[in-house]
């Protein structure tokens, strides 16, 4: 299992929200290109960028931030935020990031997702967010009826680089991850899972690391100190 950090980009700073209510916002870091760099001399290998506007407007916005944070090419990025349609996802892998993440438009348009999954093989991570068994959409703030576990079973039959999955409940909370239902949708696939949301500390590494996980995506912890980035890093190995 390895450890993603993540920088949450709104107006171009690092910022967190509280379950993912736009309302509820940290503003952590003025620097994301410092603060991945920071991320890099720590150990790690990978980052997780999420455009918060362009989830919110439905095209990516924060592009000249994400292309600063690329551009020294320490680390292999992924990003999400926004990206619902081929014009967006080309913009960033044309821009050295290694996969795009794909949540809204996966839900309202699988047949476009599977398009695209299949176009950009290896390139796609479906971003899975829920409440509860339910998946949610457009920045969080829409609810589907849509199974989790059986939106996921359809989805892992396409060339997909990963499954994100993000218990909303569990989000900027530091309560812990949502074990349960994160080894659930582990068994149900065989497309490698990311887990997201609610990591504290070393303890819920190991926990997640034991349901064989991909790898853990971890922010508001980092960002507030309750968890070093280097030990997260090391219990994961």
């Amino acid at each position: 299992m390895y450890i993603i950090p993540a920088i949450d980009l709104m107006g171009g700073k690092c910022v967190r929200l509280i379950q993912g209510q736009y309302h509820r916002q940290i503003t952590y870091e003025n620097d994301p290109v410092k603060q991945a760099r920071e991320f890099s001399l720590a150990g790690a290998e990978w980052l997780h960028i999420v455009d918060l506007d362009g989830a919110r407007l439905g095209r990516p916005v924060n592009t000249d931030t994400i292309s600063a944070i690329a551009a020294p090419g320490q680390l292999k990025i992924e990003v999400g935020g926004g990206l619902r349609n081929e014009a967006s996802i080309k913009q960033l892998l044309d821009m050295g990031i290694e996969r795009v993440i794909i949540g809204t438009k996966a839900v309202s348009d699988f047949e476009w997702f599977a398009q695209c999954a299949e176009k950009f093989s290896g390139k796609i991570v479906l971003g899975l967010d829920a409440r509860g068994s339910k998946v949610a959409s457009h920045g969080w703030t829409k609810d589907n009826p849509q199974d989790l576990l059986e939106f996921a079973t359809k989805a892992a039959k396409l060339p997909l680089a990963a499954i994100i999955y993000t218990d909303i409940t569990k989000d900027g909370m530091m309560a812990g991850p949502n074990l349960e239902r994160t080894k659930a949708l582990v068994q149900a696939v065989e497309v490698p899972v990311i887990a997201s949301g609610g990591v504290r500390e070393v303890s819920d590494i190991k926990k997640l690391a034991e349901l064989e996980v991909e790898a853990a995506i971890i922010g508001r912890s980092l960002y507030e100190g309750t968890l070093n980035l280097t030990d997260a890093i090391n219990a994961a190995k």
